[in-house]
């Protein structure tokens, strides 16, 4: 019996993982669910699964929840804050941490469950691209268990050798190849773009995901996080990493190796594939998924990204070859935009503009630290504000 922590239970990564843990009753147990500010959407959870712990993010949310939960007789302890998140994702009884916070605030549980030794679950990615070489170091320190749940990334660990250890060249790895749907806009005019609404950007055509990263994906900004975290991920350079865009997402991501070979992992797009997949590790369990029907398919299309429509992706790869603080001023920078774009601040074009406007400032900037991390994070996000001030939409 493996205990779990789940940091996100509430979001669509969340969900996911209590159905494949439901699925299998004696081989997982809940330690803790948290959630930041839906805490009326922990009730259901904690009843059925009765975990040791619940977090949320402010007091008045850790009192109604405590008190939901008492009127059904839960005996699940409520918590709240910073500390406690850390807490239950490095407790000596956890086994593994699904880390599916979104944005920075994933950082400092995500990398507690790393410095603890944990089994740890990422879906996190904006850990991996604030923090890279700490993140990486904490994991080889500790001894942790590092498996991806993006499934793109989850796809690469699967095509690799068993045993990888971050260097492509002696395992004969020529290319990691990143999958992208291309969202949304993918063939809408170019001139069209700039009066896209926040509803149309939500609107992907293959996954269900939260409003936040369903624009990272319309802007592919999604993608250049990945390209950035499979850089750290699998110890490969930007010029080895190439983004595919496959409208199908049915090839998840592939491997080409020296000898021509390219290893690719396909299936329905559903993440509780990837997440079955991490959580039973080597093993493989049913996940609830659709099996794959290559006949329904019946093809398979890839192009080139178009780096004119997703200037994202271009920051991105941009931010990586920079390196320093760019990476973590590019996730901090695209946090505000969208949160803007979301809020009908700022128009869809906006949000590369905001953030190429801030990279643009971190030249110099080093992240040795993690104090340096978040003081980077912090100066992007006074940058974007002000850039965002000064915009009307579509200008």
């Amino acid at each position: 019996m493996q205990r779990i922590t789940i940091l996100g239970a509430t979001g669509s990564i969340g969900q996911s993982t209590l159905d494949v843990v439901g699925r299998h009753p004696d081989r997982f147990e809940v330690f803790a669910l948290t959630a930041h500010r839906q805490d009326d959407k922990l009730v259901e959870p904690c009843l059925r699964f009765r975990p040791r712990h619940a977090v949320v993010g402010s007091p008045e949310a850790a009192q109604r929840l405590a008190a939901a939960l008492r009127a059904r007789g839960c005996p699940t302890e409520v918590l709240h804050g910073e500390a406690a998140l850390e807490g239950v994702a490095s407790a000596a009884d956890v086994d593994m941490v699904m880390a599916a916070i979104v944005g920075a605030a994933g950082l400092k549980p995500t990398l507690a469950a790393a410095r603890a030794g944990k089994k740890v679950l990422l879906a996190n990615k904006e850990a991996v691209v604030l923090s890279g070489a700490i993140f990486m170091r904490a994991v080889a320190d500790s001894g942790a268990q590092l498996l991806p749940i993006d499934s793109e990334h989850n796809a690469v660990f699967q095509a690799l050798p068993q045993g990888y250890a971050r260097e492509p060249s002696p395992a004969g790895v020529r290319r990691i190849l990143l999958t992208a749907s291309g969202g949304p806009f993918r063939e809408t005019p170019l001139a069209n773009l700039e009066a896209v609404t926040p509803e149309q950007a939500c609107a992907h055509p293959n996954w269900v995901m939260g409003r936040k990263i369903s624009v990272d994906s319309a802007s592919m900004m999604n993608k250049g996080l990945e390209v950035i975290e499979a850089h750290w991920l699998f110890g490969v350079p930007a010029d080895m990493i190439e983004v595919v865009v496959h409208r199908q997402s049915v090839i998840h991501s592939m491997v080409e190796y020296a000898d021509g070979s390219v290893l690719a992992q396909l299936g329905n797009p559903d993440m509780r594939t990837p997440i079955a997949h991490a959580m039973a590790w080597p093993e493989r369990i049913e996940a609830g998924v659709r099996p794959l029907d290559l006949f329904e398919i019946a093809r398979l299309d890839f192009e080139r990204p178009d780096f004119a429509r997703f200037p994202c992706l271009r920051l991105a790869f941009d931010a990586l070859r920079e390196g320093g603080a760019a990476a973590a001023v590019l996730n901090a920078a695209n946090e505000e935009a969208v949160a803007a774009f979301l809020d009908h601040r700022i128009g869809f074009l906006d949000i590369a503009r905001v953030i190429e406007r801030c990279l643009e400032r971190s030249a110099g900037l080093a992240v040795d630290c993690l104090e340096a991390v978040f003081a980077a994070d912090a100066c992007a996000r006074e940058w974007a504000h002000a850039e965002i001030r000064n915009r009307t939409p579509g200008r």
